[in-house]
């Protein structure tokens, strides 16, 4: 999958606030990892804050956010600002979970990369992040 890459994808996958069901984000972090990217999983209960700083330190290509809780009307919104403040404008930043189309439209909108819900094959969503990046990063 990555082809034409001179490094492997860099993700980091996060579980945002309070939601503590983490078997998607786990699922997801395999996948990808199986697709030849390196994962960095966060873990739960994480603030905006931590995920952006760890992206950093990581020097992540991408961001994928789970989020069950329906508070991504919250958590996105305040991620993108954070990223927009350290100058994150290359790093994507996806996600998934339970949101309501109308409501992926809004944070497309924002700036937040394509939102994928439950039951998209892990296939797809490791092709549009490697997409994307190979885009928009500089390898």
């Amino acid at each position: 999958m990555n082809e034409k890459l001179n490094r492997p994808v860099r993700v980091l996958v996060a579980k945002v606030g309070l939601d503590g069901h983490d078997r998607g984000a786990k699922v997801i972090a395999t996948a990808l990892r199986d697709a030849g990217m390196e994962v960095i999983y966060t873990g739960l209960r994480q603030t905006p804050e931590m995920v952006v700083n760890a992206a950093l330190q990581e020097d992540v290509d991408a961001i994928g956010i789970s989020i069950l809780s329906g508070a991504h009307m919250t958590i996105f919104p305040k991620v993108i600002e954070l990223m927009k403040e350290k100058g994150m404008d290359d790093v994507l930043l996806t996600g998934g979970g339970i949101i309501p189309e109308d409501d992926m439209l809004q944070l497309n909108a924002m700036g937040v990369g394509k939102l994928f819900a439950p039951g998209t094959s892990t296939h797809d969503i490791a092709g549009y992040i490697t997409n994307w990046v190979k885009e928009h990063r500089e390898f």
